[in-house]
């Protein structure tokens, strides 16, 4: 390194000979807000001296995030010729800089003589990197708060408080996600253990599952349970009951919650789970009077009507203070973007805990403010349901989603749903870890009544009536894990309620 002046004895580099040097049209005041030079300084001194430090940092901190304005230009460098396959030392950054004024300003050559010299052990940068990259983001959430602050103060806006609340979530989720843990490689011996675990919890429960039972034995068997980090989507045609199931489901895994302590104090879930429910369609009152419906063994529309005698009311009272103590959250806000539901499961999840989260259903849902005049409904849907695979995977729990079908599912003989009958199919059958439908032929065949003047095809069709009421078939058509089968359950219409079928009233799962 002859090109560097040797350098006499010095001492760690003095951070206020930075301080003055802010961004253009930063006011004086700015100095306060947080940043660490000595940091900055240190992770570029380690990368001058061994530019194999980069590959450790790279995923943790970028150019932008450095507070310095000198700093980000020279970290950006530095990346530029490490990523191009090119030597980043010292030497090379005065070349590099030779003609900027702002390296000149804080010392020049001897500056980085200075990094390279005073130059933390590598094993120190990732941790340099870190603290870097969180007082950015305490910069932006500064910048975001003022932002809102005047926006809130400004009487002329045209957007009132609900519209600003949502804007402010919709900003906090993309600082959110910029922030997002990035796990980059997992060694292959820490995936074999997750996978031995997964195996250990299956094999614990007889060998029946290793993800969460949804109550129906069929349906587990074939799914081995819900998945952690998988999304499934559940889909139906109106009147087919997927709403119902859906919730059936959530009803058992918040029934069955049950923690314990680890060694260390830590509560962790033991069987069922904490569940968030986003109903975009029905109201939060509608979807606890299915529930009452189903517990209570009361119909539901009954209870709409209060046509209940003074045993029934006692059913209903006895079942709404069981159910009042289940972990079911449900949100009922109706077009909630995609950014927002995930911002609130990521509050639900720090403050009550979440194991699985219900979505109906996910045509309702917006791709919120990504989305402008040029983007078409099918790259919305795209964005929603990659939000929802990666909602799964950041949070680590199952994501059931549910979805409506298209209408040329009316138009065929078999009536029975299709992968191709999705609306905007492409990326839902895609970003799914697992697709089921919904079907009960009852609900056509009750449409198709023969004319009395028919007594052949009034038998037949009594014939399929008398084997098809109270049952209801689920088609899994997609599963990453596992093959595509047939299961059915039996369905109880004035309880909305879901169950296992006995096995010798054709009960059982048939694999494709």
């Amino acid at each position: 390194m002859s090109d560097i002046p040797d350098m006499p004895d010095y001492a760690p580099i003095d951070p206020s000979m930075m301080e003055g040097q802010m961004m253009d049209g930063f006011e004086e005041e700015l100095d306060t807000t947080p940043h660490s030079m000595e940091a900055e300084q240190a992770l570029l001194g380690a990368l001058l001296y061994d530019n194999e430090i980069y590959h450790r940092v790279s995923s943790i901190v970028e150019a932008k995030h450095f507070y310095n304005p000198v700093h980000v230009n020279m970290y950006r460098a530095m990346a530029s010729l490490i990523e191009h396959g090119k030597l980043a030392d010292a030497i090379v950054i005065k070349n590099r800089f030779a003609k900027d004024d702002a390296l000149s300003d804080i010392g020049g050559v001897e500056y980085l003589a200075l990094l390279l010299e005073q130059a933390p052990p590598g094993s120190t940068a990732p941790e340099y990197a870190k603290l870097i990259f969180d007082m950015a983001m305490r910069r932006e959430l500064i910048r975001l708060g003022d932002t809102m602050k005047e926006l809130a103060k400004d009487q002329n806006s045209e957007d009132d408080a609900s519209k600003q609340i949502q804007q402010a979530e919709m900003q906090l989720y993309n600082l959110a996600e910029i922030g997002g843990t990035q796990t980059g490689f997992v060694s292959f011996e820490d995936a074999l253990i997750d996978s031995i675990e997964m195996a250990t919890a299956a094999y614990q429960r007889k060998g029946t599952l290793s993800g969460i039972a949804t109550g129906l034995d069929d349906l587990d068997a074939q799914l081995g349970g819900l998945h952690k980090s998988d999304l499934l989507i559940l889909a139906g045609r109106p009147s087919m009951g997927k709403s119902s199931l859906a919730l059936n489901i959530a009803f058992h895994v918040a029934k069955q919650h049950k923690v314990e302590k680890d060694e260390n104090g830590v509560e962790k879930t033991m069987n069922g789970g904490i569940v968030g429910v986003y109903s975009l369609e029905m109201s939060s009152e509608q979807l606890a009077t299915r529930l009452l419906a189903e517990h209570s063994m009361v119909p539901s529309h009954h209870i709409r009507r209060g046509d209940i005698n003074p045993e029934q009311y006692e059913h209903l009272r006895d079942a709404a203070d069981e159910i009042s103590r289940i972990p079911l959250h449900i949100d009922d806000t109706g077009g909630l973007s995609i950014g927002a539901m995930a911002a609130r499961a990521r509050r639900l999840k720090r403050m009550k805990g979440l194991d699985l989260i219900v979505v109906d259903y996910l045509q309702l849902l917006t791709g919120g403010a990504a989305m402008n005049s040029s983007t078409n409904r099918v790259q919305e849907v795209t964005m929603i349901t990659q939000g929802l695979k990666a909602l799964a995977k950041e949070l680590n729990v199952p994501v059931l989603a549910l979805a409506q079908l298209s209408r040329q599912v009316e138009q065929r003989e078999d009536k029975r749903p299709q992968l191709s009958d999705l609306r905007e199919s492409g990326s839902i059958e895609q970003d799914a870890d697992v697709v089921m439908f919904i079907y009960r032929d009852e609900y056509y065949l009750a449409r198709e009544q023969p004319d009395d003047d028919d007594p052949e095809a009034v038998m037949k069709w009594q014939a399929k009536m008398d084997n098809s009421v109270g049952k209801a078939e689920v088609l899994i058509q997609k599963q990453r894990h596992g093959p595509i089968g047939s299961v059915m359950l039996s369905f109880t219409p004035e309880l909305t309620k879901f169950g296992n079928l006995a096995q010798d009233n054709g009960g059982g799962y048939t694999e494709f």
